[in-house]
């Protein structure tokens, strides 16, 4: 809509007045504009893919899908993968930010308004974690599989509209790399040359999306290729690997969503008890700091952390050089342990410890009893640990094992409530716990945070 909106042609490089085919390797993509006056001007994407030529030379291998499996599919009538496929091909200058007539227009960010239907994403809550992060608008519209009959369920397809101000070659990067994310079944064969394409079309915003990991994954089938694109990324554009998932054994888009939801919840916990200052101990890489920044309450944010190294992560994760000097100033990082008293830690409003304590030897606690509770009064301290009764429900985790190797413990429902009843009644707070995650009918969460609250000192 930025006037003159035909401008978008230039963009595009492709003249409003003109219909534009490109040949692809299953079919055409044509680029057409349904509207183009000064004040909008629309460009549709169509993919007319050829369901025959997806299939020709394909030969039967046993225990594979037959052919006629190839042919009865949703790939000529979804915008899946191939949708990525056909933006590079009929797109590439616009892609790469190229307009030779328009050069100030390609580097300027505008308002942009992207369709993308039928997509198939079975979670709208999935494709919230990927695009929101970037900035976009979203709304998503979800359908019933068929109106006649309501008990099939929703439809596996979605109309997605996006909103957004950005320049128009960033844009289409994201999309070019979140709807293969997105896409169930990718339609091409996932080797070294793809994780070098993702690295080049996700650079510097894909090194910082929270979800980095998630994405790499799905986008590449295979966790070696997506540890191969993290470490490039961490290379080219100084981020540091995202901390991994507690369930080191089973590392799955689950357990991803666990440690977004604990952030959620200690977050929440955090501004609903007032504090303006709250201080993580045991910051790790700063996942949790990141998210406190988002709210604007907190007028004082501080990370304590053992290891030199991932305080330099967390400072490149947080990208403290480069904000602004108020933002800047909402943020400290220290150096520190949990289980030695600290005259920094009194004041703060606030205390964190996620998934700490587990990684501390037992006899070691009343130490950081001492320190977290005792000493600094803070009016809440929040404590989340794994459910060892949850451990039950993964496959992959043997009887008696932990789910980190770094773990020196795992305690139950009925043993964390032991420790945080005693810690409550020695050190005058009242303590509440709650469980994170889907919750099981006899195994409770897979995460347990209690809540510890006292009345603030006079002094």
């Amino acid at each position: 809509t930025t006037q003159p909106a035909t401008d978008l042609g230039y963009l595009l490089r492709k003249n409003p007045a003109n219909v534009h085919e490109t040949k692809l390797p299953f079919g055409k993509a044509v680029v057409f504009y349904p509207e183009a006056t000064d004040q909008r001007c629309e460009a549709s994407l169509i993919i007319d893919v050829d369901p025959v030529a997806l299939v020709r030379g394909r030969k039967v291998v046993k225990g594979q899908a037959s052919l006629f499996d190839h042919y009865v599919t949703d790939r000529p009538y979804a915008a899946s993968s191939f949708l990525s496929v056909a933006l590079v091909r009929s797109l590439r200058d616009a892609m790469a930010g190229k307009s030779p007539d328009r050069p100030e227009l390609a580097e300027s960010v505008i308002p942009l308004e992207f369709v993308v239907a039928p997509l198939p994403a079975r979670s709208d809550e999935l494709i919230t974690r990927l695009f929101a992060p970037l900035g976009f608008e979203l709304e998503i519209q979800r359908d019933l599989l068929d109106p006649g009959f309501p008990d099939w369920g929703e439809s596996p397809y979605v109309t997605l509209r996006l909103k957004t101000e950005a320049k128009l070659s960033d844009a289409l990067t994201q999309l070019y790399v979140l709807i293969p994310a997105l896409d169930g079944s990718k339609h091409y064969w996932v080797g070294d040359d793809e994780v070098d394409k993702l690295v080049a079309k996700g650079g510097e915003w894909l090194a910082g999306h929270p979800e980095r990991d998630l994405i790499a994954k799905r986008y590449l089938r295979r966790q070696r290729y997506a540890d191969d694109a993290l470490a490039e990324l961490d290379a080219q554009f100084g981020m540091a690997s995202t901390e991994a998932a507690e369930e080191d054994t089973e590392v799955t888009e689950a357990t991803m969503r666990l440690n977004d939801l604990r952030y959620e919840a200690v977050t929440d916990a955090v501004v609903k008890s007032g504090a303006r200052t709250v201080c993580d101990m045991g910051c790790g890489e700063g996942k949790l700091l990141r998210r406190l920044l988002q709210e604007k309450s907190l007028s004082k944010i501080t990370g304590v952390e053992v290891s030199p190294l991932e305080l330099e992560k967390a400072e490149r994760r947080l990208k403290i050089d480069r904000m602004s000097p108020t933002q800047a100033s909402r943020i400290e990082l220290l150096r520190g342990s949990v289980v030695y008293d600290d005259p920094r830690l009194k004041g703060h409003d606030a205390l964190t410890l996620v998934e700490v304590i587990e990684h501390i030897d037992e006899e070691r606690l009343t130490a950081v009893e001492r320190v977290v509770f005792a000493e600094p009064q803070a009016p809440t301290v929040i404590v989340t640990t794994p459910n060892a009764d949850y451990n039950a429900l993964y496959e992959k985790l043997t009887a008696g094992a932990f789910r980190h190797s770094d773990h020196r413990f795992e305690w139950t429902r009925e043993q964390f409530k032991t420790w945080t009843d005693g810690v409550a009644e020695r050190n005058g707070y009242t303590v509440t716990i709650r469980g994170i995650g889907e919750e099981h009918s006899e195994l409770g969460c897979s995460t347990q945070m209690a809540i510890f609250t006292r009345e603030p000192s006079d002094d």
